[in-house]
């Protein structure tokens, strides 16, 4: 390793502008900086070494030593996430490494790939899984602080990026994390770097927290104004208005009649015409005045699903075909939408989706998701995980979709079904039982109106909230990349150069750099 040091040094002269250039990658260099691989800046007593295969069977709930995850391995940032332990007999059977206070932690998985953060600590003895790279610089080695926000880097992260492999979840091993070389300062100058990056780092973190607030408050407020609206609090109730205006309305009772004794489609029928069922509303809180209980059974004439084995089906273009992963948000999301060819003679109408039609997910991660057609889609049918829900009168569905995704009411009750027990999802009955307070038709109008207008402040203010937060991690990478351009803090011509900061850890000791493991007591065992 001595050899391969010094050759890459002499490659890299000062030169009297203040910048060096690199004759093996022609990069610009400030004064004092050499390039060189993590393995060089680790002297005496460090490690550059994976954590420890340890096994579930290896692991005990009750164990003394924990096991550090992967999930703990944040961006810059411990999470300290986990749960996981052994024994201290089972650590030093397996010949774990144990962690030290300050030990920088590489995840080799993603995500992101390469992440690093420094180890705080923890109140137990601790080692780390396989997937997780331990450096520790030592005695004489790099600042620990510099090096985890070098490994962060932009341009160490492509440099990751590109050595990457695995077909399924990318990964990098700590040999190909060897082989990559960094710009690296006099050690004064990058406890600065170090300094100032955490100062600047720590300011945005408060920006970027506040922006999150923001977030957190615009979802509840959406909450809140679909609650207030179903609750009959939004706007003014029609029985209020037409008492202040000295005129009659007809209440939902009456438009309940009139759905109820309005004659089903012939085309596509429900699976099994029948009466639907009043809900039993014994228990229900009191509606305000006007208002009536519905089930949606009551207020459509089609709740069906896809029909299985479209898959066979899919292709380039034709008719849409919408599936659960299409209503992620709430709204339909056709930006990768499948298509479907669907030979002659296979059953599919029952599946066309019309305008104003109501899209529930009923299975899968997503489940209880729900989207309103809004205008013509063309030919398009939905798939066996997502039900079609038909208002009997197509100005019944927004209000309908309004209750249906209240956190309050429509989307807690689904969700109650769904999750009730194993595998999340819904029956077409759970849809049909679903119970909805009904206002007069006119108010539906109004509180629709009033919650699209409050609606669309929120989305605008969540957009502006987004951007801000994009904005928030790009100025991120840009200190970072200033910072390991040595563009962030000024240099000091009476900073000792990196390259006798590399030749004292050369000649001080070898360090363990990805070595086989002794027998017997391990590195970082003194607590």
């Amino acid at each position: 390793m001595g050899a391969q040091i010094q050759g890459r040094h002499e490659a890299c002269p000062y030169g009297l502008s203040g910048v060096n250039e690199n004759s093996d990658t022609g990069k610009q260099l400030p004064t004092g900086w050499v390039e060189a691989k993590i393995g060089e800046l680790i002297g005496h007593g460090g490690v550059f070494i994976d954590g420890d295969w340890v096994e579930s069977k290896d692991q005990d709930p009750n164990g003394d030593v924990r096991l550090i995850q992967l999930a703990d391995v944040g961006d810059g940032t411990y999470k300290d996430k986990s749960s996981r332990f052994l024994t201290n007999g089972k650590a030093r059977e397996l010949n774990c490494t144990f962690l030290k206070t300050g030990d920088v932690l590489i995840a080799r998985m993603p995500d992101p790939l390469g992440r690093a953060c420094i180890f705080p600590g923890d109140s137990r003895a601790s080692v780390t899984v396989v997937d997780v790279c331990i450096v520790r610089t030592g005695a004489s080695g790099a600042s620990h602080r510099w090096l985890a926000w070098a490994i962060n880097s932009p341009q160490f992260r492509n440099e990751i990026s590109a050595l990457q492999s695995g077909s399924t979840r990318k990964r990098i091993s700590r040999g190909n994390l060897a082989t990559l070389f960094m710009p690296i300062p006099p050690l004064a100058e990058q406890v600065r770097i170090a300094q100032e990056i955490e100062k600047q780092i720590t300011r945005l973190e408060a920006g970027v927290g506040a922006l999150k607030r923001v977030q957190a408050n615009l979802k509840r407020y959406r909450a809140a104004v679909l609650k207030a609206a179903v609750e009959g609090r939004l706007v003014p109730t029609e029985a209020e208005l037409a008492r202040r205006e000295g005129r009659s309305y007809e209440p939902a009772s009456e438009l309940l009649k009139r759905i109820v004794a309005q004659p089903l489609l012939p085309v596509p029928p429900k699976p099994k015409p029948k009466e639907p069922v009043a809900p039993d509303t014994t228990n229900f809180p009191k509606l305000p005045e006007g208002w009536a209980w519905a089930t949606v059974d009551q207020l459509t004439n089609l709740i069906t699903s896809g029909s299985r084995g479209w898959a066979e089906y899919y292709s380039d273009s034709g008719p849409l075909f919408i599936r659960a992963q299409d209503i992620n948000t709430d709204r339909l999301e056709l930006g990768s939408v499948a298509h479907v060819r669907l030979p002659s003679g296979v059953e599919g109408a029952r599946t066309l989706i019309s305008p104003s039609d109501i899209l529930v997910t009923i299975t899968g991660a997503n489940v209880t998701k729900t989207a309103i057609v809004h205008g013509d889609l063309g030919e398009a049918y939905v798939s066996q995980h997502v039900a079609l829900v038909r208002p009997v009168n197509p100005s019944l569905s927004e209000y309908m979709y309004h209750w249906i995704i209240c956190p309050s009411y429509g989307r807690r009750e689904l969700d109650r079904v769904a999750y009730g027990a194993g595998k999340p999802g819904l029956n077409l009955n759970n849809l049909r039982e679903l119970v909805v307070a009904v206002p007069p038709r006119v108010e539906q109008e109004r509180i629709v109106a009033e919650v699209e207008r409050r609606f669309s402040v929120i989305d605008e203010l969540e957009m502006q909230v987004e951007d801000n937060l994009k904005r928030a991690e790009r100025l991120r990478q840009a200190i970072l990349k200033r910072a390991f351009e040595g563009k962030l803090v000024p240099q000091d011509p009476n900073d000792e150069p990196a390259s006798m900061l590399l030749e004292r850890i050369r000649t001080v000791g070898a360090p363990l750099v990805g070595a086989q493991k002794r027998r017997g007591r391990n590195p970082g065992t003194d607590r």
